[in-house]
């Protein structure tokens, strides 16, 4: 599937976005080459603080990426189930640094207020399994397919932001771009509600640690596999065990690291050397 090449916040826009805003910005620098000194410009990444108000109550303070926001505020608020699907969003309302969600049921909202830092997700230091989606088994997918999704989706090189995708069968579906690998996959996760995507034949990709936070989010989208040139933590990967999930790490070239449940990649050898 043909996607955009270069600094574009999403292979599909959202509904009703035209505007790209720019990922970086200029500002005023000094380079430093030994004892050479030399005042110039240099691109940095734009970072905003986004209050989230959800049917009138103060409900997160993010620190994200400009622009993509409806995307952003779907994904998390599906994510951290205080909606079902694109049909329980009323509105959104942006403004400057505020955007504020009415939702069909007035009353449903986060248990309690949270900053979500840019690096990190969640309010609590550990994940009940108990409370979370079991993925069933049946969906599987090539090492080849994983290897070409994450070729494809997941730029090398890229240690100022963090990339996000969704792909299917028919390749990638959505990719984002944000400061925080948390934000980047809600915003391809947020993209798949309001586009109606089937979460249960994707996969999920992204470009740094597979963290529990990332298993959680694709847990709760019912997303069964995940995967990444970098690591997976010990508790996502114990987590992801417990619940049917595929984690896949450290994705180069044609090696990998399977992390939970291999037997969601086609071809894999039931007792491995």
């Amino acid at each position: 599937m043909p996607h955009r090449s270069g600094e574009m916040r999403h292979v599909h826009e959202p509904p009703g976005t035209r505007v790209t805003i720019p990922m970086f910005r200029k500002i005023p620098c000094i380079h430093i080459d030994g004892t050479r000194q030399k005042r110039s410009e240099c691109e940095a990444v734009e970072e905003m603080v986004l209050a989230l108000f959800v049917n009138g109550r103060h409900t997160a303070t993010a620190t994200v990426s400009p622009g993509g926001l409806r995307e952003f505020v779907t994904g998390y608020l599906f994510t951290e189930q205080i909606i079902t699907g694109a049909g329980e969003i009323e509105s959104i309302r942006e403004d400057k640094n505020r955007i504020s969600v009415l939702t069909t049921n007035p009353f449903k909202t986060a248990v309690t207020k949270k900053t979500v830092l840019s690096g990190c997700g969640g309010s609590t230091s550990s994940i009940d399994t108990g409370k979370l989606p079991v993925i069933p088994p049946g969906f599987s997918l090539s090492a080849a397919a994983v290897t070409a999704f994450c070729e494809e989706a997941i730029p090398r090189g890229t240690g100022r932001v963090h990339t996000a995708a969704l792909a299917d069968a028919g390749g990638i579906v959505a990719r984002a771009k944000d400061i925080g690998r948390h934000n980047a996959l809600d915003r391809v996760i947020g993209h798949g509600v309001l586009s109606g995507v089937d979460f249960t034949t994707a996969c999920a990709l992204c470009s740094g640690l597979i963290s529990s936070e990332m298993v959680r989010k694709c847990l709760v989208a019912r997303i069964p596999v995940i995967a990444s040139p970098a690591d997976a933590t010990t508790l996502a990967a114990d987590i992801a065990r417990e619940t049917g999930m595929c984690v896949i790490g450290c994705v180069r070239g044609d090696r990998m690291t399977v992390y939970a449940h291999p037997e969601r990649l086609s071809g894999f050898m039931a007792s491995p050397e």
